[in-house]
């Protein structure tokens, strides 16, 4: 059994490497032909962007398996020989965080490396080293409260239900719609500042598309990311009346009023259409699977690992695991969340009037350049880790000539989440 999970992650590696090789291939061949959608410097800078973006993947999945072999082979029983614990509770918390911590530690270099070195020389990175240990030291915390709660409630219910995948699956599912009802409140209260919508004449014109919708939410709030990043987005968050709509303040400044709203329109699209429940059903399928899979493992696994069947062992194995769980699962996500964009982006269309779709057109433009998206993809890399649409073909479905984009962006105004 060790064998075949062991094989099973190296195919899951091998062909997560294989998809980032083509990606680099084909934008690498693609970034030195006639640009489409930026301006020729633009488009070899967003091309030379993309490919090491690609490069850092591809390390860093190969430390991932190289943990990953270290966790199975000795990792896990190093564990279980040196934590001299007696509270089995407190074990358990102090097994499962343990990882958590190694495995955070070791992705610090990474992520200080894509921040200060690579999203720097690309003119992202606005943060400084003191704010990014700061967001490092909440996050990291945030991580040891909530997860140890995680993990106790798990022990407690495998240590009294038989079924204990199943009631694990069903506590952790409610844990993450948790998350995403209170996401837009901790992020304000650690992270950002948001103040709320100064432009009445605009905040009166977003109430207009809400209502249109049924879009019942406690505000619009305009959030200080530039002090972090220059990326431009924009977010809905949390559930019932809590809802929030959040505007990056890079988006007001780089966005027209009339391309704002097209944005929004396509983010209140996702509201009507229900996007937001058919996503959590789509993790919740995920996390069933996973509970059920690592609920159910022979009892020799255990002892080919040379380790006790202990809850935080199943708890390490399961989140060892999930990253090829959602592997597996992108493409059907994906799928369904390609399908779903272009579904918003009619919708966002509609709501901008006439001249919709050319607004829309132009602040995927505008999006486009500012994020220094490449607009190209390989099409094994689209069908592996795309969950939007390239930005030609919304453009293409939209029924939007390019031709009848605003140039203007060209001269200098990734894709965004929209």
């Amino acid at each position: 059994m060790l064998m075949t999970i062991m094989a099973i992650y190296t195919l899951y590696v091998l062909i997560s490497i294989y998809t980032s090789v083509m990606q680099i291939g084909y934008i690498n061949q693609a970034k030195r032909k006639s640009a489409i959608l930026l301006s020729a410097a633009e488009f070899l800078k967003a091309g030379n962007y993309a490919v090491a973006k690609e490069k850092m993947n591809i390390l860093s999945t190969f430390v991932d398996y190289l943990l990953f072999i270290a966790w199975i082979g000795f990792g896990i029983k190093a564990l279980q020989e040196n934590l001299m614990i007696d509270n089995e509770v407190l074990l358990n918390i102090a097994a499962v965080m343990g990882f958590v911590i190694i495995n955070s530690l070791i992705s610090l270099p990474f992520n200080y490396y894509e921040k200060f070195v690579l999203d720097k020389s690309f003119g992202f990175n606005k943060s400084s080293v003191g704010l990014w240990i700061k967001d490092t030291l909440i996050s990291f915390v945030m991580t040891l409260l909530f997860g140890s709660l995680v993990v106790w409630g798990i022990y407690e219910i495998i240590t009294h239900f038989t079924l204990w995948w199943l009631w694990s699956f069903l506590f952790v599912f409610a844990v993450v719609v948790m998350i995403n009802m209170l996401y837009p409140a901790f992020r304000a209260m650690f992270f950002d500042k948001l103040t709320p919508l100064q432009d009445e004449e605009l905040d009166a014109q977003i109430q207009v598309l809400m209502d249109k919708t049924g879009f019942v939410s406690s505000g619009v709030f305009v959030s200080d990311a530039s002090k972090r990043d220059a990326r431009l987005n924009a977010y809905f968050g949390g559930f019932g009346k809590a809802k929030r709509v959040v505007l990056f303040d890079t988006l007001l400044e780089k966005l027209t009023p009339k391309e704002l709203l097209a944005v929004l329109g396509h983010e209140l699209g996702h509201f009507a259409h229900g996007d937001i429940y058919k996503n959590i059903a789509l993790v919740g399928a995920m996390l069933f699977a996973m509970f059920a899979l690592f609920g159910n493992l022979p009892e020799s696994l255990y002892m080919e690992m040379g380790v006790a069947h202990e809850p935080y062992v199943m708890m390490i194995l399961l989140m060892l695991f999930m990253p090829v769980l959602g592997f597996i699962m992108m493409p059907i996500m994906g799928i369904v969340s390609r399908h779903n964009e272009y579904a918003a982006d009619r919708m966002g269309s509609e709501l901008g009037g006439a001249a919709g779709a050319i607004e829309l057109a132009n602040a995927l433009q505008k999006l486009v350049t500012e994020n220094k998206s490449f607009p190209l993809s390989h099409p094994i890399y689209i069908f592996f880790h795309y969950t939007h649409p390239p930005v030609i073909e919304r453009l293409k479905e939209l029924g939007v000539d390019l031709v009848d984009v605003d140039k203007s962006a060209l001269a200098g105004k990734c894709e965004a989440d929209i």
